[in-house]
């Protein structure tokens, strides 16, 4: 008589037979999550922001003050006033050089430009590390002499002043400036009066041709700034290197009566 083998079946999940919880109960375990609390997401959230701020800051555009009043009336600034506050991007030249019109922050590219700046850094040892640390997020201002004035002629062309009527020129063209139509007389801006227009004398400078690679600069308030005219006995000739430019001023975004773009004109 043959024996009888008994058969044996693999027990399907969720069978009670093998001791697997019903489907209920499983679901019930996944609920019991634990949420991490706010306290200990903080610091991680903190880090994001402030790896986000250095990116900005750094590689696309950064606020700067108006402290003097070299770029009235396009920008306001002046001692003791609550200055414009511009944002400067930077994408713009990662792609190209700036063109003639252009308004540019810069770092004072020599000596003749930096002469009465003072650095805005601690003498103690730890104060200033720190400071430099705040800097590369956005929290200091960097420790350098930043300027900021408006593209006139750059690498190759020559620069000189003045026409016949007083106007700058350019490879012999005069140059059409109607940001710098106001002339200042007596503490105040005359709206109508060209600066092309009043007398040239002791405005003479050049022919300067610009170096390849290098901008010559002016501020729009001709007659209160110490532009590339105030520094033609440097190494540079009053140029400015396209490697010491530091963005486009393309925003106002204070105080909120003098938000607005900021406008790039080609004047040739």
């Amino acid at each position: 008589m043959a024996e009888e083998s008994e058969s044996v079946t693999v027990p399907e999940p969720g069978d009670e037979r093998a001791g697997d919880p019903s489907p209920k109960r499983r679901r019930g375990r996944g609920d019991k999550k634990k949420n991490r609390p706010f306290w200990q997401e903080l610091p991680i959230l903190i880090v994001i922001a402030a790896v986000i701020a250095a990116l900005v800051v750094n590689f696309i555009g950064r606020p700067y003050v108006i402290p003097s009043e070299s770029m009235e009336p396009t920008l306001h600034g002046c001692t003791g006033c609550t200055g414009d506050r511009i944002y400067v991007e930077k994408l713009s030249y990662d792609f190209g050089d700036p063109k003639p019109g252009d308004v540019v922050v810069f770092v004072g590219p020599s000596d003749s430009w930096n002469r009465t700046y003072h650095s805005n850094r601690s003498s103690n040892t730890v104060v200033r590390g720190i400071q430099e640390f705040f800097s590369f997020f956005g929290l200091v201002p960097p420790d350098e002499n930043d300027l900021v004035k408006r593209v006139i002629a750059t690498g190759g062309q020559t620069v000189q002043c003045c026409d016949a009527q007083g106007r700058v020129m350019v490879d012999g063209k005069p140059l059409d400036e109607p940001y710098a139509q106001y002339l200042y007389d007596g503490g105040k801006y005359t709206p109508g009066v060209p600066y092309a227009s009043s007398n040239a004398a002791g405005r003479e400078f050049g022919p300067v041709k610009v170096p390849e690679g290098n901008l010559w600069v002016m501020g729009d308030n001709r007659n209160r700034s110490a532009d590339s005219r105030a520094h033609m006995d440097d190494q540079y000739q009053g140029t400015v290197p396209i490697k010491d430019v530091r963005g486009k001023a393309v925003f106002k975004i204070w105080p909120p009566s003098r938000i607005g773009p900021v406008r790039a004109q080609n004047p040739q």
